[in-house]
């Protein structure tokens, strides 16, 4: 087994980097999703860090699967809408997929994002190109699997990930929305990033800057 890279306490430190992440850049996410949705994005994911950050600092997880389980819950209950349900299966999934182990190796930690990001597609019933989240999250994964193909490290395959998720995330731009609430809008859909896909992105960066520090 190669030498493990990743513990529960890099797991931790990444919910503390997208918690400050998401509340730098709230404003951001609220104006994008007034374009297309509720216009209560940037404050939902904020609120939903702020409880996931808290339930962290009251009890630390000591393994993979607790951490998933603990950041699932917060985020389901927390978040709200539509946006809570997606992340929380994320990470509920990379938690299932990392089981009860307290630190994952390279490979481990991109098999545990995979099952994440497939947890995304099946509960939102989306496909690439439907102006998702999952326009950015697919897109990192398959990024990051390619890179460890290639016998790059965890820290190539984060960096390779988060150019994918924001390649991924302006390309919602263009797209005619097929899910969600933005789907309504049809044609006055295009022209519009998808504040999901945004913050995806950011929780793909995130991951760059804590997972390999």
């Amino acid at each position: 087994m190669a030498e493990a890279t990743v513990t529960v306490g890099d797991l931790v430190a990444w919910i503390h980097r997208f918690s400050e992440v998401i509340a730098e850049h709230a404003e951001e996410l609220t104006t994008l999703d007034s374009a297309i949705g509720d216009a209560d994005h940037g404050t939902n994911m904020r609120r939903g860090c702020r409880a996931a950050v808290e339930a962290l600092e009251a009890t630390e997880p000591t393994d993979v699967s607790g951490f998933g389980r603990a950041i699932a819950m917060k985020l389901i209950s927390a978040v709200g809408g539509t946006s809570g349900p997606l992340y929380g299966s994320f990470f509920l999934a990379l938690g299932t997929a990392g089981g009860a182990t307290a630190e994952l190796d390279d490979a481990g930690t991109v098999a545990a994002l995979r099952a994440a990001v497939d947890a995304v597609r099946s509960r939102g019933k989306a496909e690439p190109g439907d102006k998702t989240m999952l326009d950015a999250l697919l897109p990192a994964v398959e990024a990051m699997e390619s890179c460890l193909d290639e016998g790059g490290s965890l820290a190539d395959a984060l960096a390779a990930g988060t150019t994918a998720a924001e390649d991924g995330m302006h390309a919602t731009t263009p797209m005619l929305a097929r899910k969600g609430r933005a789907s309504y809008l049809g044609e006055r859909s295009i022209g519009h990033q998808d504040p999901g896909a945004t913050s995806s992105w950011l929780l793909v960066r995130s991951a760059a800057q804590t997972l390999t520090a």
